[in-house]
């Protein structure tokens, strides 16, 4: 059996689209309590603010993100995340010279409402892998991407943010500084965002079946850039050896001009040679809403309600004041009455959020994709449901700590066990999500209406969050919110034990098999056939030589080099004509004239046993050999 690969050159492409986004999200979260005060909030007021702030960008989210995965099936994935890119660092420029709560308010909803990246980075990524052996390492790579991107987000947001020193809260001076102290974190991310949108209009290809095939303008300046790039080194090379008096000729030259055909314009063609597109059918909400399909959009709505709640909940908590009445409120008689916090700055808290996410990828790289392989990302998820309720009920009680490192070091460690829950949580969710859909036709419509009911969660966790803490410390109960979490977390725990493991969409392993009605009469003509297989051993052999001498692309060349690569050894006719799509199945005609009905043996479903044949009549989960054309908190 082949051995199935990860297209490892289009996931680092789109890993550099997607670094920016949780460096934007993360590096608010040190100064978030800072900034809302700059605004002349009150103190008191200040965590019902901060979690309206991030809650209005989830409530964009919400409306938006249906919209933006039917548009990407529509227009094409590539299309819509670089302008998901584009929109987001605009408005995080936005945000970062705001000079009012409502001018902030507003960047953040906009933010949300014109960025539904997340949807559609997860349908790239099944599009790109659909074998469910290799879907626990595929689908922790944008989570991998963000937890790398919440190493540099906090620090960035920590040590750039206000870097005069001002006081908020008192009249600014003139410099740029001083009336925008929060923007230069924003300027920093927004350059991220640049580098990302570029690579993408160079290198990112598409994975929608009805879009791949089109002419993309900005792949093709990327691979004459590349030319240009490489023709410069090799002229460095021959200004080099000629100084050494070395030969500097190459026994092969490269070819004098770019191939304009490539996996990208190799339109699936007719028998004519004409090129034919490929035809969009329409999904209807019955295979897009199965049963499996809406526990799994309910489970990751919750998980994101109490998850990204609780994050953005902690900042607010650790800049709480240690002592809000001027001592200690703790009072023994109510153990659980008290309102303290850690009265920790923004840099302090920045330095733990980056500890947090450097962590994340320790769990991402190591613990993840072993343990998911060995125990399903079912058992998994089911594990770290349970784990995430005592995290949260054990959290306000760090504040009663005696010492300021005491705290930050229980915090931490609680920290620590939130971390690797999370790295299990949305990944193990995403993927039995993904292998809950009936095809992979509908995991854009799929993954838009996830992205949209998770933001309804991503809203209501921080409002909520924010709200009770204001409340809780109000009336002396600072475990309010938390406990508040831990019970919804508990509520999100239960539907795990009714969800069921998917089978995924790969294409099996497969070996060609004559139908029945080839089979009679094969071995009357096997003494012929070999006669002739032979003949065409020894062409072929002689053709190869031409090929090894030649370094220009073909029609015929790039369909060969896909086959040889495939898991099929059928053989490919040579000549000027275009050859047809790699992965369509070829009939051929028997010396009799009639056509060959080609049959596949399948290999059995991870878990099952037994065997089958199935007829290959469909391409579903296809993708191009390696040519390729993928959270919120951890998407």
């Amino acid at each position: 059996m082949a051995e199935h690969k990860l297209p490892w050159r289009q996931f680092v492409i789109l890993s550099l689209c997607r670094f920016a986004e949780p460096i934007a999200l993360t590096s608010v979260f040190p100064y978030l309590p800072e900034m809302i005060e700059s605004f002349g909030v009150p103190k008191n007021e200040i965590a019902k603010w901060a979690g309206t702030a991030s809650a209005i960008f989830s409530l964009g989210q919400c409306l938006t993100s249906i919209f933006w995965g039917r548009a990407s099936d529509k227009y094409g994935r590539k299309k819509v995340i670089l302008w998901g890119l584009f929109n987001t660092m605009v408005t995080s420029l936005v945000w970062g010279f705001s000079t009012s709560l409502p001018m902030a308010l507003v960047a953040r909803a906009i933010q949300g409402a014109g960025n539904g990246n997340v949807g559609i980075l997860r349908t790239m990524v099944a599009e790109l892998c659909p074998w469910k052996e290799l879907q626990p390492r595929a689908f922790s790579i944008m989570p991998l991407v963000y937890n790398i991107g919440s190493v540099f987000g906090p620090a960035i947001g920590g040590a750039l943010s206000n870097p005069l020193g001002v006081d908020v809260t008192k009249p600014r001076g003139d410099s740029f500084f001083e009336k925008y102290p929060y923007a230069l974190p924003n300027i920093v991310g927004a350059l991220f965002f640049l580098i990302g949108i570029i690579t993408g209009i160079l290198y990112l290809q598409e994975t929608l079946e009805s879009k791949k095939y089109e002419t993309d303008y900005g792949l093709i300046l990327g691979r004459k850039l590349n030319s240009a790039v490489s023709n410069q080194i090799v002229k460095l090379k021959n200004v080099w050896h000629r100084a050494k008096g070395e030969e500097s000729e190459p026994l092969l030259k490269h070819s004098g001009h770019s191939s304009s055909t490539t996996f990208q314009e190799d339109d699936e063609v007719n028998d004519d040679g004409s090129r034919r597109k490929v035809e969009q059918v329409p999904v209807t909400v019955r295979e897009v809403m199965t049963v499996q399909s809406i526990t799994n959009l309910i489970i990751y709505t919750v998980l994101a309600t109490h998850s990204l709640g609780y994050d953005q909940l902690l900042p607010v908590f650790m800049h709480h004041p240690a002592h809000p009445s001027g001592g200690s409120s703790y009072d023994p008689s109510n153990p659980l009455k008290f309102s303290n916090g850690f009265g920790i700055n923004s840099n302090r808290i920045g330095t733990m959020f980056t500890l947090y996410g450097a962590l994340g990828i320790i769990y991402q790289l190591f613990f993840f994709p072993p343990l998911a392989r060995r125990y399903g990302v079912l058992r998994c998820f089911r594990v770290v449901s349970l784990i995430f309720p005592i995290l949260f009920i054990l959290t306000p009680f760090t504040a009663l700590l005696p010492t300021t490192t005491s705290k930050e070091i229980a915090m931490f460690l609680i920290m620590m066990v939130k971390g690797c829950c999370t790295t299990f949580a949305f990944p193990c969710s995403t993927i039995l999500l993904t292998n809950s859909a009936s095809s992979l036709r509908v995991l854009g419509t799929l993954n838009g209406i996830a992205t949209s009911v998770s933001a309804i969660g991503r809203a209501a966790g921080p409002a909520i969050g924010g709200s009770t803490f204001t409340l809780g410390v109000k009336h002396g109960y600072v475990i309010t919110p938390f406990w508040i979490f831990a019970a919804i977390s508990i509520a999100g725990a239960i539907p795990a034990f009714f969800l069921v493991e998917g089978k995924g969409f790969g294409p099996d392993d497969e070996s060609e098999e004559p139908s029945d009605e080839e089979s009679d009469g094969a071995l009357y003509k096997s003494g012929a056939s070999s006669r002739r297989n032979s003949d065409v051993g020894e062409e072929n052999e002689n053709d190869r030589v031409g090929e090894l001498l030649s370094r220009s692309t073909t029609y015929s060349s790039i369909a060969s080099a896909a086959i040889s690569d495939g898991d099929d050894d059928e053989p490919v006719a040579s000549g000027s004509m275009p050859a047809a799509h790699p992965h369509r199945p070829q009939a051929s005609r028997t010396p009799s004239g009639r056509v060959k009905t080609v049959r596949r043996r399948t290999s059995v479903p991870i878990g099952m046993s037994g065997t089958g044949l199935r007829r290959y009549s469909s391409n579903l989960g296809m993708t191009r050999d390696g040519y390729g054309t993928g959270q919120s908190w951890g998407g």
